[in-house]
């Protein structure tokens, strides 16, 4: 990533000098349409070379080499598998940087200098709302970090810890140091996306004057680089994490420190993974939405203009929403989810070797293998990824993006049923329980169907080709509150066959679990917990393809808006609006993917959690009684919190679209020669207004999603002290935990699905269906759509990551929750 961020090699004299609200907005040097004159035009020479700039592969290697060297003797110190993780994520890592080079290397000619006019400001106000938030989210990560060293200092430690010598000082510093490495690879995951969101856009829409096929690659395989090294970076910092610990604490020789504990030593990095990813979440979500909003309310419905028209003034801001909000935003989400699931189940699968009584390679076998599942994940997506080509013959009618996408899906997940049998097989046998890995490959095949089954149900509630979305659209002829109404009804009938989906998946993996044979030393079935957290490695075993598909949906509409702005023939806008209503149902369908995954996840952290309270009390906590008032009063206040945290932030964005609407509309009023292109709209006051609002509200949602279950916690400790209720605060953050699972999965699909329908039931009437562009119909479907965007983009994403997040922190802090 050095060679990525690099400072440019800008050769034109005083180009860094420009006034910088002038670069980052696009106002200082003409208009950036070519319905302005000639000589208004862009001449940002120096947008040609950020724009073709390439990776120097010396570089790379220069960094590759001392790092693999590095890594390669922490893997020799710990275990062969541990040396194998890190080969295939080198590699990965490297296969995407090769794919970012390809990309790059696509010259724009000179009579494409009018797209790079537009998208280089996209790309500078991309890159510098992400540095102010990112700033931001440092500053609190480093509160935090003296937050968690201070109490970890006080803390008690588990009777492991005690007799393998650890001292509080040394376990104060373990979990903090890795909370900082998560926060940080989590940014690096969410960087990454934004990297290559705002340099590919362009070249997108400069092959949509070639074909469909063209347009569609480049936009796969950019979303390809972003997922390659969100899942790498995940694999290889939980997997140096691990060995460095068991290296520093020597947990291969010393026989009070197993290796079966150190697993539990990895959730500081599963919390500052999550704590990055929610307000990068919630920042994002609400710089996009707010910009789109008001876009689309003063220019659609006031001013009948098109999407992404030029003269609106606040379409750059929404063309940076893009970036910031659904690509560095969605890269850290997706990081925060792998490295939580990760991490809870060589929790669970430590807890579960230990119980068993199995041998120290048994039991590595066991821990190691979410790493080696995740590594299959790089192989098959990457196999998948190089299936979807270029050039394919003409077809009458036109061949569907999503289909063409879908057949890579099926490529990866045809070679993850086999990998994972492979791996089941190397990881999970047992002498004793010869037949144990088959149960478990039947745990990851039950998740693996159940991944499939979320992609195809996100796709038929938010695909236009199916009957509910086209119902939202027929109910938008009778008006503004019927279809708003429509959409609502379709968000919350489409939790049914999800949850159906879940519930299924977790008894089934635990039974298949169960089955496996696996007993303890009372001789009692032991394997289903486990079960469940192989079934959540199955559901994620595609998850870089998926992320793929994901990053390209806001690639394809950023090409779509340079398409409009530079004034493209209509087959090239017809092409890049298939691939931007494309883009809308797999930015659905990877949602569905997210949550389903995080309700498995959630289920694991809660057990691991569970094993942590049992770890430190020494006495068994296997069940949570919510007939207790106070346990049942912790559930309501998880599900208080999911409500209470989604209204703050859709209510953030509202106010910043408030914000939006009246300075769009101060525009066209005070300069009406805007809508007859003779004077330029001012798109860096929006910017600047929208970047400015979505950091000021991202805080308050932010802060009370950590604070709120230690307040809990530590508040219901003392309860039960003053009444002598044994481990009363664990009790009630277990029922809170619970709570908070099931009401934010319902609600987050809830948003996230409402959210896309109306999106696409827009989409589908700009197509021409119900009188088009521009009718009453269409005017009352960009209504639904505004009140979808903060629902799809904001509040359900971000729940996303708030229900892992609690459950991380939750882990991090049990102690401060005991007697």
């Amino acid at each position: 990533f050095l060679c990525m961020t690099r400072p440019l090699d800008i050769t034109e004299p005083g180009a860094r000098q420009r006034n910088m609200n002038d670069v980052e907005m696009g106002a200082g040097e003409g208009g950036i349409m070519e319905g302005y004159p000639k000589e208004d035009i862009f001449k940002y020479h120096k947008s040609a070379k950020a724009a073709n700039a390439p990776i120097s592969m010396s570089l790379v290697g220069m960094v590759t080499v001392p790092v693999s060297i590095g890594l390669l003797w922490l893997g020799f110190q710990t275990n062969w598998v541990v040396i194998f993780v890190f080969a295939v994520t080198v590699a990965a890592l490297l296969f995407a940087v090769t794919l970012a080079q390809q990309i790059l290397a696509i010259q724009l000619t000179s009579d494409q200098e009018n797209m790079l006019a537009i998208s280089e400001p996209i790309r500078e106000g991309a890159e510098g709302f992400f540095r102010t938030q990112y700033g931001t989210i440092s500053r609190l990560s480093v509160l935090l970090f003296f937050s968690i060293l201070g109490i970890y200092s006080f803390r008690q430690t588990t009777p492991e810890q005690d007799a393998a010598g650890i001292s509080k000082t040394l376990l104060a510093l373990i979990t903090a140091f890795s909370f900082l490495l998560g926060a940080a690879c989590s940014g690096l995951a969410g960087y990454t996306g934004m990297w290559v969101s705002v340099r590919a856009n362009v070249r997108v829409a400069a092959q949509a004057r070639h074909s469909m096929r063209a347009s569609l690659y480049v936009a796969l395989r950019a979303g390809a680089f972003a997922a390659l090294i969100v899942v790498g970076l995940t694999v290889l910092g939980v997997t140096f994490l691990f060995a460095l610990c068991h290296v520093l604490l020597s947990s291969g020789n010393n026989e009070a420190m197993k290796p079966s504990d150190v697993p539990m030593l990895l959730v500081g990095y599963g919390f500052g993974a999550s704590f990055v990813a929610l307000f990068a979440q919630l920042g994002g979500g609400i710089f996009t939405k707010a910009a789109d909003v008001g876009a689309d309310l003063v220019g659609k419905i006031e001013q009948n203009i098109p999407e992404d028209d030029p003269r609106n003034p606040a379409v750059i801001a929404d063309l940076v929403g893009d970036n910031v909000g659904d690509c560095a935003a969605r890269g850290a989400d997706l990081f925060e989810s792998i490295a939580a699931e990760i991490i809870s189940a060589m929790i669970l699968g430590a807890t579960m070797a230990k119980k068993a009584d199995l041998t120290n390679e048994e039991m590595t076998g066991f821990m190691t293998f979410p790493l080696v599942v995740h590594c299959m994940d790089l192989v098959v997506s990457a196999i998948g990824i190089l299936s979807v080509r270029r050039d394919a013959p003409v077809q009458t009618p036109p061949e569907d993006p999503l289909e063409v996408m879908k057949k890579g899906y099926m490529v990866s997940l045809g070679l993850a049923v086999v990998g994972f049998g492979v791996a089941c097989y190397t990881m999970l046998s047992v002498a004793a329980y010869p037949s144990a890995w088959l149960y478990f490959y039947a745990c990851g095949l039950i998740g693996m169907l159940s991944a499939y089954l979320f992609v195809w149900i996100s796709q038929y509630y938010t695909d236009y080709k199916y009957r509910p979305v086209r119902q939202v659209a027929e109910a938008s002829s009778t008006g503004h509150g019927t279809n708003v109404i429509a959409g609502v009804a379709l968000g919350m009938e489409s939790t049914a066959m999800p949850v159906l989906v879940i519930s299924v998946a977790i008894v089934s993996a635990y039974w298949c679990g169960k089955m496996s044979g696996l007993t303890d030393k009372d001789g009692a079935l032991c394997g289903g917990l486990f079960g469940t957290a192989v079934a959540t490695m199955g559901m994620l075993s595609t998850a870089a393809y998926v992320l793929a598909m994901d990053i390209f949906g806001p690639i394809a509409d950023n090409a779509g808006g340079i398409v409009e702005m530079s004034n493209q023939p209509p087959h090239v806008r017809d092409i890049t609006d298939q691939l931007d209503s494309v883009g809308n149902t797999t930015k659905a369908t990877t949602k569905g993917f997210a949550i389903g995954s995080a309700a498995l996840a959630s289920f694991l952290l809660f057990s691991a959690y569970m094993d942590e309270v049992s770890a430190f009390t020494g006495k068994p906590f296997v069940t949570v009684d919510i007939a207790i008032p106070e346990v049942f009063v912790g559930g309501l206040l998880g599900s208080m919190l999911v409500y209470l945290f989604s209204a703050w932030a859709c209510k953030a964005v509202g106010k910043s679209a408030q914000e939006v609407v009246e300075e769009v509309r101060r525009q066209f009023l005070e300069r009406p020669g805007i809508m007859t292109y003779q004077e330029k709209p001012d798109h860096g006051r929006c910017v600047s207004i929208v970047a400015a609002s979505a950091l000021r509200e991202m805080t308050a949602p932010g802060l009370l999603a950590v604070s709120m279950p230690i307040a809990v916690g530590v508040i219901f400790r003392q309860v039960g002290l003053a009444t002598h209720q044994e481990m009363l605060g664990a009790k009630v953050v277990a029922g809170f935990l619970m709570f908070a699972t099931v009401s934010g999965i319902l609600m987050a699909l809830f948003l996230n699905t409402a959210g896309g329908a109306w999106d696409n039931a827009k989409k589908y009437i700009e197509t021409g269906a119900l009188g088009g562009k521009g009718s009453e119909t269409h005017k009352a479907a960009v209504t639904g759509d505004t009140v979808g965007d903060p629902f799809k983009d904001t509040a359900g994403p971000s729940i996303h990551v708030l229900i892992k997040m609690l459950a991380t922190i939750t882990l991090v802090m049990a102690p401060l929750f005991l007697d």
